[in-house]
């Protein structure tokens, strides 16, 4: 039951995401769907870490998703900026809504046939941050500006990329084991500090980054021309902790 629980945050989140925004706290709002995603994160790893994954823990992720990273995103932009553009701002968001929940099925479909390395399609989690760290980071340095034909633009190319081909990576896979504790918690510090100082700005440099770098990498060749740069030299430790593994 204890990933269950934490998807039961994450649809809290949501549903009082969508209270917030419709009582006119749209940062608040904002806040809560990026909350979620961190209660998202987290039920999978667990359910991954005690071997507790079961079909209605699947089942319920993706309900709790579509409420928290695709009903929330949709009613909070709408309120927030797209009402004043009639059709097309309500359309927006509920375009939003349909590509969140066909890119919920399809993941759903297609876990035990695509690699886990990557993403087929922008995920909702990404896209819903990507409309939460917008919101935040216009309300932080550009209250009162109205930006409506420019956030709607935002809200169709999200959807867009949601059900594209574009590959995007999951960072399931990342090694833990034999790495250097200490490290980690000096880098978790880092990031810590630096979202807390300016979380208005990370979070949405952070959801920007990663769009940008699925785009990037379906660009043919993209990844050759990295693989062009020199890698970094293990240190002889490092090295012998390689050949071990």
């Amino acid at each position: 039951m204890l990933p269950s629980f934490f998807t039961l945050g994450n649809i809290f989140c949501g549903f009082f995401s969508i209270i917030s925004a419709i009582d006119g706290h749209s940062t608040r709002a904002a806040y809560l769907i990026i909350l979620a995603g961190f209660f998202d994160v987290f039920d999978g790893k667990i359910a991954r870490a005690t071997n507790s994954t079961s079909r209605f823990g699947v089942e319920f992720d993706s309900l709790a998703d579509l409420v928290s990273f695709g009903v929330a995103p949709g009613v909070l932009v709408y309120l927030w900026m797209l009402k004043p553009l009639g059709r097309v701002g309500w359309l927006a968001a509920f375009l939003f809504l349909v590509c969140g929940a066909l890119r919920l099925a399809r993941f759903n479909v297609q876990v035990d046939i695509i690699s886990s390395d990557h993403f087929n399609g922008l995920p909702i989690p990404f896209g819903a941050w990507m409309l939460a760290s917008t919101v935040i980071f216009h309300e932080h340095w550009f209250p009162h500006q109205n930006q409506s034909v420019l956030i709607a633009i935002l809200v169709y190319v999200v959807a867009v990329l949601m059900v594209s081909n574009i590959k995007y990576r999951s960072f399931k896979n990342i090694p833990v084991k034999g790495k250097n504790p200490f490290k980690i918690m000096v880098v978790a510090s880092v990031v810590l500090i630096i979202i807390a100082s300016k979380r208005e700005l990370t979070f949405f440099l952070i959801s920007s980054a990663y769009i940008l770098l699925g785009l990037l990498e379906a660009i043919p060749g993209f990844n050759k021309i990295l693989a062009t740069f020199p890698r970094m030299k293990l240190s002889e430790s490092e090295e012998q902790g390689e050949s071990r593994r």
